[in-house]
């Protein structure tokens, strides 16, 4: 049995090639089931799974890596609440509907949230909250979530200590509130998802985060790759070489029932590594997540309603005071190009792993200004397109 290793003292992991370890890893979160190939299945031409809605860019917090640059006080020329409407309006409109995350900012700050809400689930959205720890997360507000309809909230753990996460967020008792909205969500039977920063600053901790995200009985654990956008750009993102380690380590985790399900955010290759380290097929890669990214099967609508492929990709498709939702998913050329990752450039468009993974957009972009460019952070040498993979 293959002994746990830390990401960050463990040997560096040689370049990676088109051959697989031959010996399975010890467990896998991510799970699979042998079928057919059917490459059409990871392109979400039709509709987006996950629409991201930065409902307000008003927060209290002031962390350092804030994608969107949050400030205290909302932006003016954000939706109103009746634009608010007509844009759930929009996306109630996609066949099959889209899992619709409200985001911030803090939603929280958001006066008209519950109003959000309630005209969302009652047009047979599924909605989740991505709340910030401030006071206004009190156990009674996460009760409220949970009977409003909402499916999950997320929340940001970004260290194991209250110095090491707080120094993040830039305020004081972050942590603690996190713990708090945590175990109110599990008490109330409302899931949780984890989400953490890796970076050269958080990767160290990354073990000792897991235990706390056991003991908080979240469903899911989310790592979110940094990609230098907003004030992100001031961090140090973690080396090729460490991401491949650290990448294994969480593949190797233990799995099942009680666990959290563990993904990453802006490092699709993890779904490389989790079928090599398997020995699997790519044929058996029939998890509906596969393929998803930036601008397939994922759509961000910002506080003044600019669409984007995501968050971390601030490249504006269209505006929703102008177009509905549907055409610009469906027909904008930026959207239209991610969804064909045998046209992306450099060893992404030549890898064989390209329909389920296809690289970071985001972190391509970031590096090269080419949203078509290949990922930095992926070491992963192709072979031929025509070669077998396994």
């Amino acid at each position: 049995m293959r002994a746990r290793r830390d990401p960050l003292t463990a040997k560096p992991a040689a370049t990676r090639s088109s051959t697989a370890p031959n010996a399975p890893a010890r467990g896998v979160l991510i799970p699979l089931r042998v079928g057919p190939h059917v490459p059409q299945r990871y392109a979400f031409d039709h509709a987006p799974q996950r629409v991201y809605w930065e409902i307000t860019r008003a927060c209290s917090l002031a962390c350092r890596h804030c994608r969107a640059a949050a400030s205290p006080l909302p932006d003016p020329y954000e939706l109103t609440p009746a634009e608010g409407l007509a844009l759930i309006d929009g996306l109630a409109a996609f066949d099959p509907q889209p899992h619709v995350i409200f985001t911030g900012g803090d939603p929280l700050e958001r006066a008209d949230l519950w109003d959000l809400i309630a005209h969302a689930r009652g047009l047979g959205l599924h909605v989740s909250v991505s709340p910030s720890a401030t006071p206004r997360l009190t156990p009674d507000v996460v009760e409220r979530l949970r009977d409003a309809g909402v499916e999950a909230i997320s929340l940001s753990l970004d260290g194991a200590t209250a110095a090491a996460h707080d120094a993040l967020r830039g305020v004081a008792g972050c942590f603690e509130r996190t713990l708090t909205a945590g175990r109110a969500a599990a008490d109330a039977k409302l899931l949780v998802q984890v989400n953490t920063l890796v970076s050269a600053e958080t990767v160290g901790d990354l073990p000792a985060v897991h235990e706390l995200v056991k003991d908080l009985r979240a469903a899911r654990w989310s790592l979110f790759f940094l990609v230098s956008v907003g004030r992100g750009s001031i961090l140090d993102p973690i080396s090729p070489c460490a991401a491949d380690r650290l990448l294994d380590w969480l593949a190797d985790l233990p799995r099942g029932e009680g666990l959290p399900i563990v993904t990453t955010t802006e490092a699709p290759h993890f779904r490389r590594v989790v079928l090599e380290r398997r020995n699997l097929p790519m044929a058996a890669a029939t998890r509906s997540g596969f393929g998803i990214r930036d601008g397939n099967g994922v759509m961000f609508i910002s506080h003044t309603g600019d669409v984007s492929p995501s968050g971390f990709l601030p490249v504006t498709a269209g505006n929703v005071r102008d177009r509905d939702p549907v055409s610009i998913y469906r027909d904008a050329p930026l959207f239209t190009s991610l969804r064909r990752a045998s046209a992306f450039k450099g060893r992404c468009g030549e890898c064989g792993y390209h329909a389920i993974c296809g690289g970071s957009r985001a972190r391509a972009w970031s590096a090269t200004g080419d949203v078509l460019a290949e990922d930095p952070l992926c070491t992963y040498q192709p072979p031929r397109r025509d070669a077998p993979l396994l």
